[in-house]
């Protein structure tokens, strides 16, 4: 009944679509801005930026799972970061959610990852116990920062300090 497959250039309007119900959930819709040719372009040019699994049950687009790789300087290896999980609310409790978590560990042990990791809202208690039911660990001692929009130009756009003489 559920199929996991590699998303594919014709998926980029599903793909938006299920990050856009994904940021429903997350009370964050006022924060889409991206569109599916950004999808076509970030996933499935000549240079992805990003890798999808779409999740079918019965054939039916039930979820997606969304992901990069990084590097680790401390391990010296890359890493999978699973940017987006997400299942449709009528898909939920079938076993979708952690397939696409397993799966995806299987990608990252299949290519000698040295670490596997996400983020997760802190209201999110669910999805929180989920994650450390499947062995998932919080580090509440690193913060999320960010720079965004204009304030990654104006930050590119300051001059470093000039030299202290001594």
């Amino acid at each position: 009944m559920l199929t996991i497959r590699p998303a594919e250039p014709r998926d980029a309007a599903l793909l938006l679509q299920l990050v856009r119900e994904l940021a429903e959930y997350e009370k964050l819709a006022h924060e889409v801005e991206a569109t599916a040719e950004d999808f076509l372009r970030d996933g499935f040019g000549p240079r992805p930026r990003f890798e999808a699994a779409v999740a079918e049950w019965d054939g039916t687009p039930a979820g997606f799972a969304l992901w990069f790789y990084n590097y680790s300087t401390f391990a010296g290896r890359h890493g999978l970061y699973l940017e987006d999980l997400f299942v449709r609310p009528p898909f939920r409790g079938k076993g979708i959610g952690k397939a696409l978590l397993v799966h995806l560990a299987g990608l990252a042990a299949a290519q000698g990852c040295a670490r596997y990791q996400w983020q997760v809202l802190d209201w999110n208690t669910p999805s929180i116990r989920f994650y450390e039911a499947l062995g998932a660990r919080k580090f509440p001692e690193w913060l999320t920062m960010r720079v965004a929009g204009p304030d990654i130009a104006r930050l590119a756009g300051q001059q470093p300090a000039p030299p202290r003489v001594p």
